[in-house]
């Protein structure tokens, strides 16, 4: 049986393609994060690109954890569920599961997916559920006042680490690496036309589809990725991966990514020694190098002219079988070869006795 696990754009009632704008997404919910948060940008850009994925409003559904990202499904004009903190994977699954149809997005903070919820977080990449998780990361817990996350920095001084944190914080496109998630791909608040690109990628991806979302968290974490948002420090700070394409960055693109055997190294283009042709060309379908990028986390302090850039854009893509295709498939399976049963007689059972007084 093959499933339809990307629909058809919907029809209206002549037959005809029914045409959405961004404010068909947008419900009659206040908005309520705080002045300036990131997450306002990220909502808009996602009902932004929905009229482009050509899937009717009824047949997407927007779930998530705890958390402020997690407000994220009152504010779209679709179906959705605020679930549990850190169980929304769980709950997708059985979801899309049950129902393959359904466009189905997992919104996600760095404190709901890595800490209470990363058990369910790599065992959704692991089982490649057919759906898209968007991982807001701001390195804060932000809606219970500003505590450290998994992935804040060592030493970032919080309410719950007023002398620095002394944990080791999640690189979380590493974890999801490890993890085999199948697409793996980085974007940014602040960067319109990229997160827009990236979302446009993370749907049309059969599988499931890691997002992480610089968000910068403008009360408890402002300017956490500063380095990488402002318009001045982002050409030296940051690489966009294109697929084929060598790694440059820079303002004139003057700086460029080879290897040296299995290390990246940065070599500047304009003083003859290096071309473009002697840089690392992406490959998305390489984890190998897709493992590499995910290190340039680790890089040097920024400052020496030569630290590897921050990536942005997708690691890697490939295709792999889906979790709940094979579980489609193994029910329609046993229903071909038993019939479709009757849950009365499987209550009742074929046994009966009597409770004693």
């Amino acid at each position: 049986m093959k499933l339809n696990t990307k629909i058809d754009q919907h029809l209206s009632l002549n037959g005809q393609p029914e045409k959405y704008s961004s404010k068909d997404f947008s419900s009659d919910q206040d908005v309520r994060w705080c002045p300036g948060c990131g997450d306002y940008t990220i909502l808009k850009q996602v009902q932004n690109i929905m009229p482009d994925i050509g899937v009717a409003k009824e047949d997407i559904v927007f779930i998530s954890g705890i958390g402020c990202a997690a407000r994220f499904p009152y504010y779209m004009d679709t179906f959705g569920m605020h679930s549990i903190h850190g169980r929304a994977p769980a709950i997708a699954t059985g979801l899309k599961v049950t129902r393959p149809e359904l466009s189905v997005w997992i919104i996600t903070g760095d404190g709901d997916s890595l800490s209470i919820g990363a058990n369910h977080f790599v065992q959704l990449l692991r089982r490649n559920v057919n759906v898209n998780l968007l991982l807001f990361n701001n390195e804060v817990y932000g809606l219970t006042k500003g505590q450290y996350s998994p992935t804040a920095p060592e030493g970032s001084v919080s309410k719950s680490s007023p002398y620095g944190s002394i944990d080791h914080p999640f690189n979380p496109l590493a974890l999801s690496l490890g993890a085999d998630s199948a697409f793996v791909a980085r974007t940014m608040d602040r960067d319109p036309k990229h997160l827009q690109k990236m979302l446009l990628r993370t749907h049309q991806h059969k599988g499931t589809s890691m997002l992480e979302i610089y968000q910068n968290c403008i009360v408890f974490k402002d300017g956490a990725f500063e380095l990488f948002t402002d318009k001045k420090s982002r050409p030296r700070e940051t690489i966009y991966l294109e697929d084929g394409e060598p790694l440059v960055f820079g303002k004139d693109n003057e700086k460029g990514v080879r290897l040296d055997g299995i290390r990246p190294e940065v070599v500047l283009l304009d003083e003859g020694k290096y071309s473009k042709e002697d840089l690392w060309v992406h490959d998305e379908q390489d984890s190998t190098k897709a493992h590499l990028l995910s290190r340039f986390f680790d890089s040097p302090e920024p400052g020496d002219e030569y630290h590897l850039p921050r990536p942005f854009g997708v690691l890697y893509a490939t295709e792999r079988p889906c979790y709940d295709e094979g579980v489609r498939a193994q029910v329609d399976h046993e229903i071909d070869r038993k019939g479709p049963g009757d849950l009365n007689e499987l209550l009742s059972g074929h046994e009966t006795w009597v409770v004693g007084e």
